[in-house]
């Protein structure tokens, strides 16, 4: 993983300050009020509404519907969650109308392809960025680790799709800064 910027400080969220955790009692409680306090709004919300916007489209999101959230959360936790599956009154309904091997299978997430990316069209543009001499003249990045993330990415040795996005973007930033 790439060193941080000198002098940066992470923002402390409710995922990583154990005191702005809430403390309910029950574990799934906890979780799904965390995931309704940060992941939704600040991932899923926002992934969405780009999604959308990208696409100049107007979306709903008809489970934010508030008299929908507040029936869900008057539901005791046995309907929310079966064993290990969630969303267990949802997926009953929806059973009712939809084939039961489509409802039970797993989501197939909405995450960017940054690996193919990376693999493909943004490759010659990561390298040039990720350049170990570029980032060694620079000195603000470890440039052996970043290089090392590069290199086992590029062979398949390691994923480190998810960090080596964050050095590009600062990578880009940077080329941006000192060109402008």
């Amino acid at each position: 993983m790439p060193a941080p910027v000198p002098g940066a400080h992470a923002a402390e969220t409710i995922y990583t300050d154990p005191a702005r955790q809430p403390e309910f009692g029950d574990p799934a409680l906890t979780v799904m009020v965390v995931d309704t306090l940060g992941y939704l709004p600040d991932d899923l919300c926002v992934r969405t509404d780009r999604a959308a916007m990208a696409a100049s489209l107007e979306a709903r999101q008809p489970f934010l519907d508030h008299a929908v959230a507040e029936f869900a959360w008057s539901l005791p936790a046995a309907m929310k969650i079966e064993g290990t599956t969630g969303k267990a009154v949802l997926r009953d309904v929806l059973s009712r109308y939809v084939p039961r091997e489509l409802v039970g299978r797993p989501g197939t997430g909405g995450g960017v392809p940054i690996g193919r990316w990376l693999s493909g069209p943004l490759k010659g543009w990561a390298d040039d960025l990720l350049s170990e001499d570029l980032m060694r003249r620079q000195g603000l990045l470890d440039a052996a680790l970043v290089a090392g993330c590069w290199h086992d990415h590029r062979s398949g040795a390691r994923d480190w799709q998810g960090e080596l996005w964050h050095a590009l973007m600062f990578q880009a930033w940077l080329a941006a800064e000192t060109a402008g």
